[in-house]
Order: structure tokens, then sequence, then C-alpha cells
């Protein structure tokens, strides 16, 4: 090799090095499936941008808080906020990072019937529980009028694996329906009174779509995905809502003021004239102090980057951007990141 091209690539080499972050070059992570369209987004777009990659194994909430817990990744993705108890029971502080805001919707499958089927609360907790067994059971039909309902069966599909997703469900379900509260509860795992399972969202989604008669819940974009027709689902202001990104801002905007309190509190049921009923935020989770502070550092960068210039990816893929006061409340908790000794966030702005 002449000189000229040698000094032409130790160029090249010392301008990538000048671009590249400081910090590590590689972060893994584990958890909820709900996210994962965006995650898959962000984590392409920020190596794009930064070099950094980001590996993501989509196995669902309880997975992925359980790798936290085990150390084996360097965040975890969940659903379901954790618990105080739950909090106790990590081997060092976690706090949560909200990152945006989704519908879990009731995805079905009628061939030949062209309608949209709109449902009450206590239809959608009827059929879960296996009280209502038929699409054209008169219940359905009452909240249906001038809707002709297939003599079908109704099967209800649910999670198999513990998942956030099932936790925003459960926790919606035992807000409108007592006897759900004292059956089933609310939790990433639960034990259906009837029903099949399917692992995570994708795994729902399939089983839906693969059989006639099914109905179960998933995250607006796996519905999408799949083409698969979408239930109106009547909110707390009696309004029967189309679940999208505007309607998951409404249930966010509806409890404002608890979520600036708490990031933890849940937005099912929200109040707010226009809210989508079953909403959830979605977390990151991770520790407070980092043990590899390179990978502290870079995990502190992709966060701030997620809550602020991440944000304008999501209203795409049907998420709901994080209103500015819970961002406020991330940019607290980041300052509280460190590792070896540094505050990471100043680390990361300086």
């Amino acid at each position: 090799m002449n000189s000229m091209i040698r000094n032409g690539l130790a160029a090249l080499a010392l301008a990538a090095t000048a671009v590249a972050p400081a910090g590590a070059q590689q972060l893994t992570g584990a958890g909820a499936t709900f996210p994962y369209p965006i995650y898959s987004k962000w984590f392409d777009v920020y190596h794009e941008k930064t070099g950094v990659a980001i590996n993501y194994q989509s196995i669902g909430s309880g997975a992925g808080i359980q790798q936290v817990k085990a150390g084996t990744v360097d965040f975890g993705a969940s659903d379901a906020a954790l618990s105080d108890a739950a909090l106790k029971d990590m081997p060092r502080r976690v706090v949560h990072i909200p990152t945006v805001g989704g519908a879990v919707v009731l995805a079905y499958n009628l061939p030949g019937f062209d309608g949209r089927i709109q449902l009450t609360p206590e239809l959608v907790a009827g059929i879960y529980l296996g009280d209502i067994t038929t699409w054209n059971d008169k219940r359905i039909a009452a909240a249906n009028p001038g809707v002709t309902m297939p003599a079908a069966p109704i099967l209800a599909v649910h999670r198999s694996d513990g998942s956030g997703t099932t936790n925003i469900f459960t926790l919606y379900l035992s807000s409108v329906s007592s006897r759900w509260k004292d059956v089933a509860g609310a939790a990433t795992s639960v034990s259906w009174p009837s029903g099949v399972g399917g692992k995570g969202n994708d795994g729902v989604a399939g089983v839906v779509k693969q059989t006639p008669g099914a109905i179960g819940y998933v995250e607006l974009a796996y519905a999408k995905q799949n083409q698969l027709p979408m239930a109106f689902v009547r909110n707390k202001a009696g309004k029967y809502v189309d679940p999208s990104a505007a309607s998951v801002t409404a249930a966010m905007t509806g409890v404002a003021a608890q979520l600036a309190k708490d990031v933890r509190t849940p937005i099912v049921n929200s109040p707010a004239p226009e809210a989508w009923p079953i909403s959830g935020l979605t977390f990151l989770i991770v520790y407070q102090d980092a043990k590899d502070a390179a990978k502290g550092l870079a995990l502190a960068r992709f966060l701030d980057w997620a809550i602020h210039d991440g944000q304008q990816y999501a209203g795409a893929l049907g998420y709901a951007q994080l209103p500015e006061a819970i961002v406020k409340v991330n940019e607290g908790t980041l300052k509280l990141l460190t590792g070896g000794g540094k505050k990471l966030m100043a680390a990361a702005n300086p």
C-alpha cells in the first residue's frame, strides 16, 4: 500500500473517531412487545445517527423485567409499571422512563361482516368472562342497533405470556367490572376464565387473523399491520371512540395531574370526553446507577433522544407522543442517573 493511500485511510479513521459518540457502542434490552414497532424504528434511526447499536428482544414485559433484575440487559421494557413491592425487590434502585402512550384495541375476525362493531365496557368484560359466547347475543345487538350480527361463536384470545399489554387490559376490565376484579383482577398474567392464548402481541394478532369469530386485545400497530378491524369501545364519558394516537393523547391529558406526580398512574378509563378507554403508557426500566459507566452514558444519551427527537416518529405508527408535563418529569429522572461516580446527563450534555 503506498503512503498516499495509507495516509488517506488514517485520515478517514481519525474523522470517524471524531464524530463517533463517547461511551459504549452497543446496548441490549428486552421486554414489551407492545412498543416494539416504535422501538424498532427508534433503534434503526438512532444507530444511523450515532453508530450506537441497540439489540432488543421483544419477549414480553414480564420476561423483560426478569432480565433487568438478573442484570443480563442494559434496560428493560414494560407496559406494566413496577409496584412499590416490586421496586423493593430489585437488586438496586430502578427508575421508570415513560416513552410513548399506546392503545390496546379489540381486533376481531368476522368474515363477510362489513360493519364496525360497538362494544360497551360490560360487553368487553362479558366476552372475556365467558358470559357472552355468540356474536348475535342480544346484548351485543343492543349496542349495535340496525346491524345484523352473525350467529358465529366468539373465541376470546388473550396473551399466554407475562405481558404489560395484559396488565393494561386487565386494569381496564377491573376498573369497569367488579365481577372481573373479583374473578381475575389485574396483572401481567391472570387466570383467564375463558378463551385461548397467543404469545406476544404478534401471537394474539395471528390467532385472531387465522380464526373466524375470534376477538383479541393487541396494541394498535399490530391490528393495523394485520389489517384486522377494531371495535369502537364506549368510554367513561359515554362516547364510542375510535382507537388512535389522538384518543390516547386525550386519555393522558385526562389524568395529566396524577401523571405529573407519579408516572406509574394508570390511564385506563380516563374521564376525558375523547379518550380511548384502554390506553396505557409504556416504560423503559433502567438502573439509576449504571455499573458500566460507558454503557450508562450511552443509555442516558439514547433516553434523552427518545423523549425529545424520537417522539416525532410516534404518530405514524399509531402511538401518542408524551405530553410536555411527562417529558419534564423524564428530564428530572434522567438527571438522577449515575455511573462511575459521574452524573450521566451532565456527561451526556457537556
